[in-house]
C-alpha cells in the first residue's frame, strides 16, 4: 500500500533538514573522459537526454538560446524534482561578436497580493516549513519560459515551435526513470496528491528506477507552449489552470491572471568584476552573484594562487572567504528593485581589504556581517533555501555562451502539478520572519511583486580583453556559492581542467558550520584544517550538480558533476 502523503512529507523534510536526503555520494568516476571541440559546439547538462536534445539543436544550426529551450523542455520531464516550465531561472549570456555579457533573470515573482506576514501563523510566528512548502501560497509567478522566450527572440536562429520535438516525443512515448529520479520517488513519491498520482502505477505501487514513465499531459502542455509561445503560461490556455491550482487548499495563494500577464524578464548587463587575469560575470540581485565576486576579491589579497588542492592552507583561505561573504550576503542581498543592495560597497576595495584582514592564522568564531559603504538599515535574515535545482551550459558554433541555473525550489516544488508540470514553491525563499524585533525589515522580506533572493549564480569568466575563458554554475540551495567558488578557484588559481575543478571536494563554510566531502580531500588536508581550527563534518544539504566549459589551448573542454547523472557532448 502507498504511504500516506503526510507521513511521506514529514519523512522527506526531516531527511532534507539533516542533509541526509540530498547529500548523495558520487556514482561515477571523478575524472571521466570528456570530448574536445574546436570551432563547433558543446553542451553539458545534468541528464544525458537533455544534453542530447541540446546538441541536436546545435547540429541543426541553432545557437545557444535555441539549445537552452530544448534542454529545459527535456529537463522538466526527466528531472521534475529539479526544474520545469513552471519554475524560474537565472541565465548569463555571452555574445562572442560583441563580447558583451547579458543577464536574463527569470526568477519567480510574488503575486501583487503577497504580504510580509504571509508565512506567519496566527500566533505571529513563522509557519511550519513543510506546511508552507505544500501551500498554494508558496508558488511564485513562474519565469523560466518567459525568460527563455525573450532570450530566444534576442538570439535564437531556429523557429521556436520546432524546439520542443524531442521533449514531446519523450513525454508521449515514455522515458526510463534514472537512479536519481527513482531515489526521489522512493523518498518523496507521495509528497502530495498530485505527485503521488503521477508516480503511482495502476497496481498501487510506486514507479522505480528503470521503469518507463509517460507524461502525455506534459506533452500537451509543451505543444501549447510551442504553438502559443511562452504566452501559453501567462495569457493563454494554461494560465487559468495555474491560477486555479494556486488557489486550491491547503493554504491557498493569491496569484491572479493579472500577475501572470504582468510578469516580465529582467534583462540587464551582467555584474562583472576583475579577478587576477580574468573578469568574472554573474547576474545582479536577486541573485547572490555579488557574494562570489566579493569572495574572489578577498582571495585576491591572499596567496591561494600559490596553493593547490593538496594544500590545507588553500582550503582554509577558501573557507574563511566563504564565511565572510555569506555573512554579508545574508544581511544585505535582496531584490534590488525593492531594497537598497550596496553592490558597490560590498566590492569596494577598502571594504574588501578590511574583510580580508579578518582572516587570521586560525579559524575564529563566526564572523558578523560588515557595514559596506552605502548600506541601508536591514534586519536579520531568516531565509531557508532547500534544494531542487539544475544547471546546464551551452557553447554554440558562433562562440556564444549560455550558462543557466533553473529550479522549482524544493524537490518536486510545492507538490502541485498543472498540465503534467510541477509548480514551484519559490516564495519560501523569502525570509519567513520579515522584520527584526524593532521592526527593521529584512532585505529578503516578502512583498507583492518582489522576487526572493537566490544563491543561483551562473558565471561566465572572460580574459581581460573580453574573450571567453570559462563558464560554470551549479544547483545546491544555499551551498551553490561554495560549489561555484571552489570551481572558479580551481580553473583560475589552481590551473585545473574544468572536469578536475568540478570533481574537487566540496567545502561549505557558513557561520560556525563546516561541511565537506572529507573522503575526497588529498591526504593530510582534513588534518591540516583541524590544526587551523576547522573540524569538518559531513557534507549537508543538496549536493552539487556543477556543469562547465573551459577554453584550453584554443579548444573547448567540458565538465560535468560526477555526483549526478550528467553528460558533456560536443561536435
Amino acid at each position: 500500500m502507498v504511504r500516506s502523503a503526510f507521513a511521506s512529507v514529514l519523512a522527506f523534510l526531516a531527511l532534507a533538514a539533516s542533509g541526509a536526503a540530498l547529500a548523495q555520494p558520487a556514482q561515477r568516476p571523478p575524472n571521466p573522459v570528456v570530448p574536445y571541440a574546436s570551432g563547433h559546439g558543446m553542451v553539458s547538462a545534468a541528464n544525458p537526454l537533455a544534453a542530447e536534445a541540446g546538441l541536436k539543436v546545435l547540429k541543426a544550426g541553432g545557437d545557444a538560446a535555441d539549445a537552452a529551450v530544448a534542454m529545459q523542455a527535456v529537463l522538466g520531464l526527466v528531472e521534475p524534482q529539479s526544474s520545469g516550465p513552471l519554475g524560474g531561472a537565472f541565465m548569463t549570456y555571452y555574445d562572442a561578436k560583441t563580447r558583451k555579457v547579458t543577464s536574463y533573470i527569470g526568477r519567480e515573482e510574488a503575486p501583487a497580493g503577497a504580504t510580509p506576514d504571509m508565512f506567519l501563523g496566527p500566533d505571529g510566528r513563522p509557519m511550519n516549513f513543510g506546511t508552507a512548502i505544500l501551500s498554494g501560497r508558496s508558488a511564485g509567478t513562474p519565469g523560466v519560459m518567459k525568460m527563455l522566450g525573450d532570450a530566444h527572440k534576442a538570439h535564437g536562429k531556429l523557429a521556436w515551435q520546432g524546439l520542443f520535438g524531442d521533449a514531446i516525443k519523450l513525454a508521449d512515448n515514455g522515458f526510463t526513470i534514472s537512479p536519481r529520479l527513482g531515489g526521489f520517488i522512493a523518498n518523496a513519491g507521495n509528497k502530495s496528491p498530485d505527485i503521488s498520482a503521477y508516480f503511482t502505477k495502476a497496481d498501487g505501487t510506486l514507479y522505480r528506477t528503470g521503469d518507463l514513465l509517460k507524461n502525455p499531459a506534459y506533452a500537451r502542455s509543451l505543444q501549447a507552449i510551442a504553438t502559443e509561445g511562452a504566452a501559453a503560461l501567462y495569457t493563454g490556455s494554461i494560465a487559468p489552470q495555474i491560477v486555479a491550482k494556486v488557489h486550491a487548499e491547503p493554504v491557498p495563494g493569491s496569484m491572479t491572471l493579472e500577475d501572470l500577464k504582468g510578469y516580465t524578464t529582467r534583462i540587464s548587463d551582467a555584474l562583472c568584476q576583475p579577478y587576477r587575469a580574468w573578469i568574472v560575470c554573474v547576474p545582479p540581485p536577486p541573485s547572490s552573484g555579488v557574494a562570489l565576486l566579493q569572495a574572489l576579491s578577498i582571495l585576491e589579497k591572499t596567496d591561494i594562487d600559490k596553493r593547490g588542492p593538496a594544500d590545507a592552507q588553500g582550503w582554509f583561505l577558501m573557507a574563511q572567504a566563504e564565511r565572510l561573504a555569506y555573512a554579508d550576503r545574508d544581511r544585505w542581498v535582496g531584490d534590488d528593485q525593492y531594497v537598497t543592495v550596496p553592490l558597490k560597497g560590498l566590492l569596494d576595495p577598502a571594504y574588501v581589504a578590511g574583510r580580508a584582514a579578518l582572516i587570521g592564522d586560525k579559524a575564529g568564531p563566526a564572523p558578523t556581517y560588515g557595514v559596506p559603504p552605502g548600506a541601508p538599515r536591514a534586519g536579520k535574515d531568516n531565509t531557508r533555501e532547500p534544494g531542487g535545482t539544475s544547471h546546464f551550459v551551452v557553447v554554440d558554433g558562433q562562440g556564444d555562451v549560455l550558462s543557466m541555473t533553473t529550479t522549482v525550489e524544493t524537490v518536486f516544488g510545492d507538490g502541485r502539478m498543472v498540465g503534467g508540470m510541477v509548480l514551484n514553491n519559490q516564495l519560501t525563499d523569502f525570509s519567513f520572519a520579515p522584520t527584526e524585533r524593532d521592526g527593521t525589515p529584512a532585505a529578503n522580506a516578502v512583498a507583492g511583486g518582489k522576487r526572493p533572493r537566490s544563491t543561483m549564480m551562473p558565471a561566465v569568466i572572460l580574459t581581460r580583453d573580453g574573450k571567453f575563458f570559462a563558464t560554470v554554475g551549479s544547483p545546491g540551495g544555499n551551498n551553490i556559492f561554495a560549489y561555484v567558488l571552489k570551481t572558479v578557484v580551481g580553473v583560475t588559481d589552481w590551473k585545473l581542467s574544468m572536469q578536475d575543478a568540478i570533481a574537487l571536494p566540496n567545502l561549505v563554510a557558513r557561520g560556525d558550520a563546516y561541511g565537506a566531502e572529507t573522503d575526497l580531500f588529498a591526504p593530510g588536508v582534513a588534518q591540516g584544517l583541524a590544526a587551523k581550527g576547522i573540524n569538518v563534518g559531513a557534507a549537508r544539504g543538496e549536493n552539487s550538480g556543477l556543469h562547465g566549459v573551459l577554453v584550453k589551448d584554443g579548444k573547448l573542454t567540458g565538465g560535468y558533476d560526477p555526483r549526478r547523472e550528467g553528460e558533456v557532448l560536443a561536435y
